[in-house]
């Protein structure tokens, strides 16, 4: 599946984990990645800069002998995605296919 994913914008991929967040209220962040389509090793740092500046919050929690990393939006975050990327996305549509040049 990760060939078939065509290359997105950072700030879209910040929208999606913010949305997702926003939309299910907290995930780990096994799940985050999967619902998002992100490559953990490969966007860990978008999750950490995220939450450096307070746009979501994680926690760890133990699970038996395990401890998992549970993700949730911040009300700053909430504010971010609807000020700042819902314009851009609407000024700036993700494309949604590749035009041939042939289209009027």
């Amino acid at each position: 599946m990760s060939g078939s994913n065509p290359y997105r914008d950072r700030i879209y991929i910040i929208k999606d984990i913010i949305l997702t967040l926003v939309q299910y209220g907290e995930l780990n962040q096994t799940a985050l990645v999967s619902f998002c389509g992100l490559n953990l090793k490969k966007h860990k740092s978008i999750l950490d800069e995220l939450e450096r500046n307070n746009l979501i919050q994680s926690e760890e929690r133990h699970l038996g002998k395990r401890i998992i990393t549970i993700y949730k939006p911040a009300p700053k975050g909430i504010e971010f995605c609807k000020t700042i990327l819902e314009p851009y996305e609407n000024l700036f549509p993700r494309k949604k296919h590749v035009q041939t040049g042939n289209e009027f």
